[in-house]
C-alpha cells in the first residue's frame, strides 16, 4: 500500500507540472501538491530565516531547504485566492469578489489601499472598468527612503497619483498573461511596465518580485510586489553616461564602439564597474587592456549578459552567457547578489528601457583579455609560473606572440639546471585549443624539438604529460596545465634501454632473441622492461635456460611490447592492451602506480622516439582466467521500481522520486 501510495504521488506530481502553463505555475502546483496534506489550497511556502522573504517552492528549493545559500523554513499558507474557514482544514473557501479597492485590504496591501484614498484615486478603482494593479506590499512601502515617501505624500494629488498610476495597466493581466520579456503601457503616461518571468517561476514587473499574484476583484486583478515601482525612461548607456562614479566605464564603452549597441533595443543585463573598480587593476595591465581594441571589446562584452536578470530573479547560483561568450555565475548570498561567488555588488536593479544596470566594485577580466603570464598568475599553477619566470622565459609570457604554455601542476616542482633547459620545451610556437589536438599531431616547440599528441579514451596527452585542466585561451596565447613536468623524447627504445644501467640484462636478452632492429624502428612501441632485478628473481636455472633458447626468449619479450603507444596517463581503471604475441595484457592504475597483469610499474613513461618504455619489477606472466559467475535476475534483492527525473528546458523544475524495494522472488 505505501509503495502504491508514493507511485500515485509521483505520477500526480508529473502530470501536474506537465500541464502547467508556466514557470510560475508550475512552482504554484509543486507549493499545492506539498501542502495539500494540510488540507485543500493549501500551498508550501519557504521562508528565509530571519526575513521576511517567502517563495513559493520548487522541487529543488524543497529538498535543499535553502535560497541564495541560507536555510529555510515551510509554512502552509492559503494558496493565492483562498481563505480559510473558522473549523475547518486547510482553505476551502474562495476570497470574496469585491472591487480592486476592497481587495487590497485582504491581500497584504493596505498601505496601497490607504494611499489609493489619500490620493483620490479610490473611486476609480472602485468603479468599472478591467485593471491590473501591481500593488506594493505595507513592507515596500516601510522599505522606501523617508525622503521618497515623505515627496509622495506632500503633494498626494499629483506625485503619489502619478506614482500609482504607474503600477496599474488598464486591462486586465493574469501570471500567464505576464510573458518573459513582454511590456505593457501604464496608466502613468503610457509609461512602459517591463515584466520578466524567470525559469523558475519567479516573475519581476520592473525587477519589482510578484509576491501574490493572481487576486482576482470584480473590476481587475491585483497582484502584490516586494517594492515600490518608478518609470523607466532611460535606456542602460544613460546611466552609463551621466553617473560621474561611471566615468572610466563611459570612456571605456566608447573607444571599444559598443555606445550604440547599449542604446539599442533589447534585454541587456550589464554589471557595470565603478571607478573604483578599475583602479583595483595594476596600472600596466590596464593600459595594455585600454590600449587594445581586441581585449577591451572582450573585457566590456564580459560585463554583460544576454539577457536581463533583476536581482530578485536569482535564488541560488546559475551560469549566465556574457556577450563575450563565456558565462559568469550569478548568485546570491542572502540579499547580496553575487559574481562568480563574490560579493561585489554595489548597487542592483537600476532599471532602463532596454535592460537592467548592477553597479560592482570589482572589474572582472576574462582569460581571453589576459597574456599568458596574467593567465598563468590567476590560476592554480603560480609555483611553475615563476619557474618560466627565473628561466628567463617571462618576456614570451607577457608579450603578443602567438603560443601555447604546458603548465605544470604545483606539487613538486622545484628548479633546477635540467629543469630550466626542459622549460623551453613547454612552449609551443602557436596558439591552440585542446579541442584543436589529435592522435600523433606533431607540435614544435620554443627549444625546436617536436613534441606527440596522444589521444585516449579518458586522456589527452602531450608526450608523457596529461591535460588535467580546461583550457584558459588568452589574448595572444593558450595555456595547458598538465599533471607533469613534460619529458621530451631522447633517442629509439634501444637508446633508452642502453643508457640505464638498470636494463643491462633486458638489452642482452633483446640481443639474443633478434629483436634490436624492432627496436630501432620507427614503432610505434610500448614496451614493459623488466630490470636487472626482475630477471634476477628468476630462479637461476630458469633464466638460463631462457637465455640460451633464442626463440622462447623472443616470445616472453613479445610479451612484454605492443605496437602502440600507451603512456601511464592514458590508463584507467580497466585497459587492455594487445601485445605482439600472447593474449591480451590487462593495466590498471591504482594509487598512481600502474600495473600490467598485477605487476606494477617502477618507473614510467621513459620516451623514445619511436615509442615508450615502462620499468617493472618483475617478468609479466599471463594471467589464470578464473571462473565468472552469474547472477540470476530471481535472486535481485532490490529493484529500483520508480526513478524520475523531470527538467524542463528551462531547468526551472528538477524532481527526482526514487524508491528502491526489497523483492524476494
Amino acid at each position: 500500500m505505501q509503495h502504491l501510495t508514493l507511485l500515485t504521488l509521483s505520477l500526480t506530481l508529473i502530470a501536474t507540472i506537465c500541464f502547467a502553463k508556466s514557470p510560475y505555475q508550475s512552482v504554484l502546483q509543486h507549493s499545492r501538491i506539498r501542502g495539500r496534506q494540510h488540507g485543500p489550497n493549501v500551498c508550501a511556502m519557504q521562508k528565509i530565516q530571519g526575513t521576511d522573504k517567502k517563495y513559493f517552492t520548487n522541487c529543488k528549493q524543497w529538498y535543499h531547504r535553502k535560497i541564495c545559500g541560507k536555510p529555510t523554513v515551510i509554512s502552509y499558507e492559503c494558496c493565492p485566492g483562498y481563505e480559510k474557514l473558522p473549523g475547518e482544514k486547510g482553505c476551502p473557501a474562495a476570497l470574496p469578489l469585491v472591487n480592486i479597492y476592497n481587495t487590497l485590504g485582504v491581500v497584504g496591501a493596505a498601505t496601497t489601499k490607504m494611499y489609493s484614498e489619500r490620493a483620490q484615486l479610490r473611486e476609480e478603482i472602485e468603479g468599472p472598468g478591467s485593471f491590473t494593479f501591481f500593488a506594493p506590499s505595507n513592507q515596500a512601502w516601510a522599505a522606501l527612503p523617508n525622503e521618497i515617501l515623505d515627496a509622495l505624500v506632500s503633494n498626494v494629488n499629483i506625485e503619489l497619483l502619478n506614482a500609482l498610476h504607474y503600477h496599474m495597466v488598464n486591462r486586465r493581466l493574469t501570471s500567464e498573461d505576464l510573458k518573459h520579456g513582454s511590456a505593457f503601457p501604464s496608466m502613468y503616461q503610457d509609461f512602459n511596465l517591463h515584466i520578466h518571468h524567470y525559469p523558475n517561476g519567479i516573475v519581476t514587473v520592473n525587477c519589482a518580485r510578484l509576491v501574490k499574484t493572481d487576486q482576482h476583484a470584480t473590476n481587475g486583478i491585483v497582484h502584490v510586489v516586494d517594492r515600490v515601482i518608478t518609470a523607466v525612461t532611460n535606456d542602460v548607456h544613460t546611466f552609463i553616461d551621466t553617473d560621474d562614479d561611471l566615468e572610466t566605464l563611459r570612456n571605456a564603452v566608447a573607444a571599444a564602439g559598443l555606445t550604440q549597441m547599449l542604446e539599442s533595443d533589447g534585454h541587456y543585463t550589464v554589471f557595470a564597474p565603478t571607478n573604483e573598480a578599475f583602479e583595483k587593476i595594476p596600472p600596466e595591465m590596464l593600459n595594455r587592456i585600454l590600449g587594445d581594441p581586441v581585449a577591451l571589446k572582450d573585457l566590456l562584452n564580459y560585463h554583460i549578459l544576454k539577457n536581463m536578470q533583476c536581482a530578485e530573479s536569482i535564488t541560488s547560483g546559475t551560469p549566465l552567457e556574457t556577450l563575450q561568450g563565456t558565462v559568469l555565475e550569478v548568485g546570491c548570498d542572502g540579499a547580496d547578489m553575487t559574481l562568480n561567488g563574490k560579493a561585489i555588488i554595489q548597487k542592483k536593479d537600476q532599471l532602463g528601457t532596454n535592460g537592467v544596470v548592477h553597479y560592482i566594485n570589482e572589474l572582472l577580466i576574462p582569460d581571453s583579455a589576459k597574456t599568458l603570464l596574467e593567465l598563468a598568475q590567476g590560476s592554480a599553477v603560480t609555483t611553475a609560473t615563476k619557474l618560466f619566470v627565473d628561466a628567463g622565459l617571462g618576456s614570451h609570457l607577457s608579450g603578443s606572440e602567438a603560443l601555447t604554455i604546458l603548465t605544470p601542476q604545483n606539487e613538486g616542482v622545484t628548479m633546477t639546471g635540467d629543469l630550466k633547459k626542459l622549460l623551453k620545451n613547454h612552449i609551443l610556437k602557436e596558439q591552440l585549443s585542446s579541442g584543436s589536438l589529435y592522435y600523433g599531431q606533431e607540435l614544435e616547440t620554443l627549444g625546436g624539438i617536436k613534441l606527440r599528441v596522444f589521444v585516449y579514451r579518458n586522456s589527452l596527452c602531450i608526450e608523457n604529460s596529461c591535460i588535467v585542466a580546461h583550457d584558459k585561451i588568452g589574448r595572444f596565447g593558450s595555456m595547458f596545465t598538465v599533471d607533469k613536468v613534460l619529458t621530451p623524447p631522447m633517442g629509439t627504445i634501444m637508446d633508452v634501454l642502453k643508457a640505464d644501467n638498470r636494463f643491462s640484462l633486458l638489452v642482452g636478452a633483446i640481443q639474443t632473441a633478434g629483436l634490436t632492429e624492432l627496436m630501432n624502428q620507427a614503432g610505434p612501441h610500448t614496451v614493459f622492461a623488466p630490470t636487472n632485478d626482475a630477471f634476477s628473481a628468476l630462479p637461476k636455472a630458469d633464466l638460463n635456460k631462457l637465455m640460451s633458447n633464442p626463440k622462447e626468449l623472443a616470445s616472453v619479450l613479445k610479451y612484454h611490447m605492443a605496437k602502440e603507444i600507451l603512456v601511464s596517463g592514458g590508463v584507467g581503471s580497466h585497459t587492455r592492451l594487445k601485445p605482439l604475441q600472447g593474449d591480451k595484457l590487462e593495466l590498471n592504475m591504482r594509487n598512481q602506480t600502474v600495473y600490467i597483469n598485477k605487476v606494477p610499474v617502477v618507473e614510467a613513461d621513459l620516451m623514445a622516439t619511436n615509442g615508450v618504455v615502462h620499468a617493472v619489477g618483475a617478468i609479466i606472466k599471463p594471467l589464470r582466467k578464473s571462473n565468472r559467475f552469474t547472477v540470476h535476475e530471481d535472486r535481485i534483492n532490490h529493484l529500483t521500481l520508480l526513478y524520475i527525473t523531470y527538467s524542463t528546458s528551462y531547468d526551472y523544475l528538477y524532481c527526482s522520486f526514487i524508491s528502491v524495494l526489497n523483492v524476494h522472488t
